[in-house]
């Protein structure tokens, strides 16, 4: 696991979220954000679609993990769909894994990430979230990446 280093911006993004098990729900959530996104113009193939495990599943019980799937938005963006959210993402640094797009594969670096953090010298940001990046271009050649908030 060899990550590149990034600074990502702050920005705005359209979020669904459901809240429960971390889990085969988290997918069924994505396809059907991909849906909206599609049936509103809004997939493009350079958009990059992120899922956002908001809690701690060590320290947060299971029924009440949040799980976000996001597309970033230009500011002034308005939905009126009640499933469909806005919000502010934080940008800053991040480690960056590249990955098989697969649940085995995102599992495996979700509990490999963090045994490699001394090696390169990274301290965790513990303030902003992890984020699974899903762009089009590397989802085509079935791979994702993981970006983890380093300061």
């Amino acid at each position: 696991m060899n990550p590149s280093i990034e600074i990502m911006p702050s920005c705005t993004v359209t979020y669904m979220r459901r809240i429960g098990p971390y889990g085969p729900e988290n997918r069924r959530l994505m396809e059907k954000f991909k849906g909206w996104l599609d049936a509103n113009n809004l997939l493009e193939q350079k958009s990059s679609i992120f899922g956002i495990a908001q809690d701690n599943p060590l320290l947060t019980a299971p029924e009440a993990c949040r799980y976000d799937v996001c597309l970033i938005v230009p500011q002034g963006f308005i939905t009126d769909d009640k499933e469909v959210k806005l919000r502010g993402m934080s940008g800053g640094k991040y480690a960056v894994f590249k990955i098989t797009h697969t649940a085995e594969a995102v599992q495996r670096a979700w509990d490999e990430v963090f045994l490699v953090f001394d090696a390169f010298g990274f301290k965790l940001d513990k303030t902003r979230p992890v984020l699974e990046r899903y762009s089009m271009e590397l989802v085509e050649r079935h791979c994702c990446e993981l970006c983890v908030p380093v300061r």
